[in-house]
């Protein structure tokens, strides 16, 4: 997944507070939330108001973060098996990362001859726009006689200026957004129409969903979803098997030195990773050795959490994290 939705949290100072908390009435929420605010005391984080504040605010379970008093983030979490809290130099997000699941930018389209429903799912909430070019005329007609053919040709160039027009506000999203699938449904001369106008970025991201017309869109979401976790699950495979024909560093040291060569388009960690190594300021100045990062200027390393440091110079260097059992340990994609 990318991280663009997390880099906030490390244009600022730490240290962080990281809560976990599950969807709850709010007496349970109130208690679970002492019991948090407890351990953050324990460990030297007088919880301010603000993070006490969005912790038990209704709604689902969530994960919050906050630094010097500030929420910075509060990310709604569907699975939040048991609350947990944690005070140290980088925020804990690898527990959100793994529950949030991969995010992947998409488009989701259902067309018919009077334009489309896109709905474009990027950072943030997903948003909908309905296109249309041409009104009328739409529908063919059994009407006869001498304008009977130059009717029928008057509806479908309203057909293709609709296509073209829906194909323009396609390659227009995944270009904004860097889709990397384009889901469509609907009419199939519509589909076909869609595809002879669409750019060579739109065309190759481009799959078909069998259901799914605009005026329901239950079956159509159904597909999407598993279209979804199909492209995920190719997509990771296809980054552990490139691993593999790279012979691509695995281990803490040697993927935090392809990070810090700006050389990892992608971390593949097989869960959390708890053990200790040594950070400074810096996103790329991580080590399993504290001595090598003196070396490197760091006057005062301090301990941290592999998972936290190793997902900050990942997010700073605009490399993707994927979670996979198919590595034993933490192993990185190389760009070249």
């Amino acid at each position: 997944m990318r991280l663009d939705f997390i880099r906030s949290l490390y244009e600022r100072p730490g240290p962080y507070a990281s809560v976990y908390v599950g969807a709850l009435t709010a007496r349970e929420r109130a208690a679970q939330w002492t019991s948090l605010r407890d351990e953050l005391e324990r460990a030297g984080c007088a919880a301010s108001e603000a993070l006490q504040e969005e912790v038990l605010s209704p709604g689902p379970g969530r994960a919050v973060f906050a630094a010097d008093g500030e929420v910075v983030l509060s990310e709604p979490l569907s699975d939040v098996p048991h609350p947990m809290a944690a005070f140290g130099p980088l925020p804990l997000v690898t527990p959100m990362l793994m529950r949030r699941g991969e995010s992947v930018p998409h488009l989701r389209v259902i067309i018919d001859h009077a334009g489309a429903d896109v709905a474009v799912y990027g950072n943030g909430s997903p948003r909908t726009t309905t296109v249309q070019a041409e009104e009328w005329p739409l529908q063919k007609t059994a009407q006869g006689g001498w304008s009977q053919r130059r009717y029928e040709k008057t509806v479908e160039e309203t057909w293709e200026k609709n296509a073209v027009a829906v194909a323009q506000e396609v390659d227009e999203q995944v270009r904004r957004i860097g889709a990397q699938l384009v889901l469509v449904a609907g009419e199939p001369q519509s589909r076909s129409m869609l595809c002879d106008h669409l750019g060579t970025r739109s065309a190759d991201r481009l799959q078909m969903v069998e259901h799914g017309h605009r005026n329901g869109t239950g079956a159509f979401e159904q597909d999407a979803e598993s279209a979804l976790d199909s492209w995920l699950d190719d997509h990771r495979a296809k980054l552990v098997e490139r691993h593999g024909e790279q012979g691509g560093p695995s281990g803490v040291a040697a993927v935090a030195r392809a990070l810090r060569e700006g050389r990892a388009q992608a971390v593949l960690m097989p869960g959390e990773l708890a053990r200790t190594v040594w950070i400074g300021e810096g996103a790329t100045q991580l080590s399993p050795d504290a001595g090598e990062l003196r070396t490197w200027g760091v006057e005062q390393p301090v301990a941290e959490r592999a998972d936290s440091a190793l997902v900050r110079a990942a997010a700073m260097t605009d490399a993707e994290v994927w979670f996979t059992d198919q590595v034993p340990d933490v192993a990185a994609v190389l760009r070249y």
